[in-house]
């Protein structure tokens, strides 16, 4: 057989092309759906997520669980461990490899199980046991309460820690029991019925810790079931985790999703129940204090308006009316003679203006007055003149001659006394006189002048 190549009308695949065709046909032509089988090839990656071969005596297939699903698993896998896996069916495309990507894992025994668990819920819920006409509600301020639990699991230490510190008045009676294994459904029932037949809680708490489906199955339990409903006392139960459920949560008057949870239900919170006592106590002492306030303000009122309305109050309020009337009298005359005396006191300072004496007097003050003023001009203008004398004779030392020859300075005359400045005028032979500050002298030119030599 001859092979050609193929034509342009024929689509060629590469590997990564073919791979995503396949997943996108396998993962839009299978729902999610359920495997069981046996792990094999199990890894635990530090990313979280878990790798494993999911086979039976015949086949297998790769499976893969992602952290965010891989920590909601309630049990720890391990290989050889017959499960169930729910999931989608997908390719890896980069190596092509056929796998399921799980979202949810149970152990094997887990299938039955919760179709058993199923079953009875809605065979009890047809026959109204669950209904919330047949739930009695917890009392208030219970003073004794019954637990029905294992007396060594961390549940009883967790429900008497929180009875202890919430409403520690309380008294506690614990009936032991089994809380797993094949004769814990038994044991339930009958402590479960002592404590209500005994009549010493006036409410019974049903508890255990968290675990397994198998760990809790003997709470879904329909003897168990249908003693919770008889009983005359109410029931909280208080069974696993928050994301636990059992038959018994659904039958019992309430339901708790931890012991913690369900020891918190059954009682008030005493330490806050305190506190709201302190403050509605302090609330009540403010209102009493101040309702005495008010009705001691009215007494007062009261008291006040008695006396306001005495006849000795009348007589005394009269009496001072008459005192103030008289205060008002005196005052009103005495205004009226200051008024009196001040008008005549007026009078008398007119007539005494008016009087020639007081002219007189009045006119030899005001000459006194021109007189002082007169000598004061006089004086002043004495003073003036001789300031102007004194400038005056200043002014003509300043440019007198006698000034300068006073200074050593001589004035050079000719026989008529006329002073000779000029050089024309020395002539050789001539007599001159010469004056000086306190003598003069004559004397007689000896040679014709020459230019002067100042030093």
């Amino acid at each position: 057989m001859s092979l050609t190549a193929p034509g342009p009308e024929t689509r060629v695949y590469r590997p990564a092309e073919l791979n995503k065709e396949v997943r996108l046909h396998i993962e839009a032509g299978f729902p999610r759906l359920w495997l069981s089988g046996e792990i094999s090839n199990l890894a635990r990656p530090p990313s979280g997520h878990l790798y494993f071969t999911l086979k039976d005596e015949r086949a297998q297939i790769r499976c893969a669980l992602f952290r965010g699903n891989a920590a909601a698993v309630g049990f720890r896998p391990e290989n050889g461990m017959q499960v169930l896996v729910r999931g989608r069916l997908s390719l890896y495309e980069p190596r092509g490899d056929y796998q399921l990507i799980a979202d949810g894992l149970l152990e094997a025994g887990a299938g039955a199980l919760a179709q058993a668990f199923e079953a009875l819920k809605k065979k009890l819920e047809g026959e109204g046991l669950f209904e919330e006409a047949h739930k009695q509600a917890p009392p208030r301020w219970p003073e004794r309460i019954s637990v029905v639990t294992s007396p060594s699991g961390a549940a009883i230490r967790d429900i008497l820690q929180t009875l202890g510190r919430r409403w520690p008045r309380a008294k506690v009676r614990i009936y032991p029991s089994q809380v797993q294994g094949e004769t814990a459904p038994a044991e339930l029932v009958r402590a479960l019925k002592a404590a209500d037949r005994h009549g010493f809680g006036q409410v019974i708490l049903l508890s255990r810790g968290g675990g397994s489906l198998e760990d809790l199955w003997a709470f879904n339990d329909e003897t168990l079931a249908r003693a919770i409903h008889a009983c005359a006392t109410p029931v909280i139960s208080g069974v696993g985790h928050e994301t636990d459920f059992t038959i018994a949560d659904f039958v019992a008057d309430l339901r708790a999703p931890t012991p913690t949870a369900a020891a918190v239900a059954a009682t008030p919170d005493g330490p806050e129940l305190l506190v709201q006592l302190r403050r509605q106590e302090s609330r009540l002492e403010r209102a009493l204090d101040q309702k005495l306030m008010q009705q001691a303000q009215r007494l007062d009122h009261a008291d006040n308006r008695l006396k306001q309305q005495h006849p000795q109050r009348r007589l005394d309020e009269l009496s001072r009316r008459r005192e103030e009337l008289a205060r008002r009298g005196e005052l009103a005359i005495k205004r009226q003679l200051d008024t009196r005396q001040r008008q005549l006191q007026g009078l008398e300072s007119r007539l005494a203006a008016r009087h020639p004496k007081r002219q007189l007097d009045q006119l030899q003050q005001q000459v006194g007055m021109l007189r002082a003023r007169l000598d004061r001009a006089a004086k002043y203008a004495l003073e003036s003149r001789q300031q102007q004398l004194a400038s005056v004779a200043r002014s003509l030392n300043n440019v007198s001659p006698l000034a300068v020859l006073e200074r050593g300075y001589a004035v050079v005359r000719d026989k008529e006394g006329q002073a000779v400045t000029q050089r024309t005028q020395f002539d050789k032979g001539k007599r001159i006189n010469i004056l000086m500050d306190q003598f003069e002298v004559d004397a007689e030119v000896v040679d014709s002048p020459r230019d002067a030599r100042l030093k």
